[in-house]
């Protein structure tokens, strides 16, 4: 009896959250001017996330460069110090997980000056749980043509390094080859590192069917493909840090719905991610999977993966989530078919 009253104390307080939460604003578009971006943290949050075809542009000027003892970009003896001049764009997950740090789920950051290369660089990553993934490292170099693309077009983009030879001796001599009908009338044009100290500069990022893309002044120079553990719409803010003076900041093309608070498309009722129920017949194996309350990441990541396994539904093998009942956290979206609620229990 004092489990079922729990539940029914909890669950009368969810009724009214998620009527509050249907009732959340979702602007189309925003904007924000560069003095207006500081004094809120220099974040623009995205009340109800990003959707296909969504794109975000910064117009802002890298600083100039200034000396740091301890970059953390590059490694330095003891007395010396470094040029540094970067600059750190991400989308956040600021409501994903309580009680830590937000996710990366992009984090864009072009290092004009200091990189440990001496090159200019574009570094993109993702941190998810406080645990960053592989780094994606573009230095100038074109990516390989067999390398995976992302949307038909590359990861990296090809500009002038220090060690290439973009000379005019070379466009001389294929002007001259032209002349004599030896080279094709098309010139492949050498684009220098898309950011300067103190040049202004127009970012769009925008986000397409297999990762978000990055044209600075016009032109493509990054793509980044998603990554597991986040969708679009867990993308809630986006922050600027480093050595950059932001101008402003427009977001368009939002969504105008959040689809988990909308209840016509709340995919945490939909039947396609529920578990197939248990049978009369005996089963072949039987997984328990432990789950904090607010992982909720995690657990439609499994659902959406391998609990889409044949064997999964034909209920020969059972997988069952086991959830710790902590008020504050249930918001009225568990799947009572594969998850348990343990009172008993604080928290994994």
């Amino acid at each position: 009896m004092g489990d079922k009253k729990i539940w029914k104390n909890n669950n009368g307080s969810v009724t009214s959250d998620v009527n509050k939460r249907e009732n959340k604003e979702c602007p189309q578009s925003l904007v924000i001017r560069g003095d207006v971006f500081e004094t809120k943290g220099k974040v623009m949050v995205l009340p109800c996330g990003l959707t296909l075809g969504s794109h975000i542009t910064v117009v802002g000027k890298p600083r100039v460069a200034h000396a740091e003892t301890d970059p953390k970009i590059s490694l330095l003896k003891k007395g010396q110090y470094l040029m540094v001049s970067q600059f750190m764009m991400e989308l956040q997950g600021l409501r994903i997980v309580d009680g830590e740090d937000p996710p990366r789920i992009l984090h864009f950051n072009p290092r004009v000056k200091g990189d440990w290369s001496g090159k200019p660089v574009i570094e993109q990553n993702s941190c998810y749980r406080m645990q960053w993934g592989t780094a994606q490292r573009c230095d100038g170099r074109k990516s390989r043509a067999d390398e995976e693309t992302v949307d038909g077009l590359v990861k990296c983009e090809k500009w002038i390094r220090d060690d290439e030879n973009g000379s005019d001796e070379s466009k001389i001599t294929w002007w001259l080859n032209r002349l004599i009908g030896r080279t094709p009338k098309r010139m492949d044009v050498d684009w220098a590192f898309p950011f300067a100290e103190g040049k202004l500069f127009v970012l769009t990022l925008r986000a397409s069917l297999e990762g978000y893309h990055v044209n600075v002044d016009g032109r493509h120079v990054t793509s980044f493909p998603y990554r597991l553990g986040f969708t679009l719409e867990d993308a809630t803010g986006l922050s600027l840090n480093g050595d950059i003076d932001v101008h402003s900041v427009f977001a368009a093309s939002l969504p105008t719905s959040h689809p988990s608070f909308a209840p016509e498309r709340n995919l945490d009722w939909s039947n396609r991610w529920r578990a197939p129920p248990i049978l009369d017949g005996p089963i072949e194996l039987f997984i328990g999977i432990l789950s904090a309350g607010n992982h909720f990441a995690e657990r439609m990541a499994v659902r959406k993966s391998w609990m889409q396994n044949r064997l999964i539904k034909s209920s020969k093998t059972v997988a069952r989530f086991f959830v710790a009942l902590v008020g504050e956290l249930i918001n009225g979206t568990y799947d009572t078919n594969s998850t348990s609620l343990n009172s008993f229990v604080e928290g994994f």
